[in-house]
């Protein structure tokens, strides 16, 4: 039982409620699973968790087709994208896109060697992790994995998401525009 206090009202106003987590920045990732009928997510809610064991995590939608695609794959890749990337993050964020092994066919990628997960080209990093543990987060599920493979590729920016925005570093952040 929780015996927490429950929130003032005016907390949980959707509009509000996204306003609040949208001053917080973000970097901006593309979450894959390969098989069958491979997937892939634009993910800002990715972050490390441990180093030993190495895990990190992502906050999936309980409703999107990665919450089932992962679940059922047991593993999957990230990419962390590169801060030229932004297409790449509203493709895979549009719910509109080809689904299955057409919705790859946009950008280049190769199969991840431990997971044979799609990772995208240009990023500036890939992770290939195990399912390790899946917790209740409410309409998501917090997706824990431990890290199998890692590279650093491109000594450059990764891409961020603050305020509803793509932006990118520079001196002063510049909005990227398309």
């Amino acid at each position: 039982m929780n015996a927490y206090p429950k929130p003032a009202a005016e907390v949980i106003d959707p509009r509000l409620l996204r306003g609040v987590y949208g001053a917080f920045a973000t970097g901006v990732t593309i979450v894959t699973v390969s098989g069958s009928t491979p997937h892939a997510m634009t993910a800002n809610s990715f972050t490390a968790v441990s180093l030993d064991p190495a895990l990190v995590l992502v906050c999936i939608d309980r409703n999107a087709v990665m919450h089932r695609a992962v679940l059922d794959a047991g593993q999957f890749g990230v990419s962390v994208l590169a801060s030229d990337q932004a297409e790449l993050a509203r493709y895979f964020a549009d719910r509109r896109r080809p689904l299955g092994a057409t919705q790859f066919e946009y950008g280049a990628w190769h199969a991840g060697e431990r997971t044979g997960a799609p990772l995208l080209d240009g990023a500036v990093a890939h992770l290939e992790c195990a399912l390790w543990q899946v917790y209740d987060g409410g309409d998501h599920s917090i997706v824990l994995g431990r890290v199998l493979s890692l590279q650093r590729h491109v000594e450059g920016d990764g891409l961020l998401f603050l305020g509803g925005k793509f932006r990118q570093l520079g001196g002063l952040t510049a909005e990227v525009t398309t």
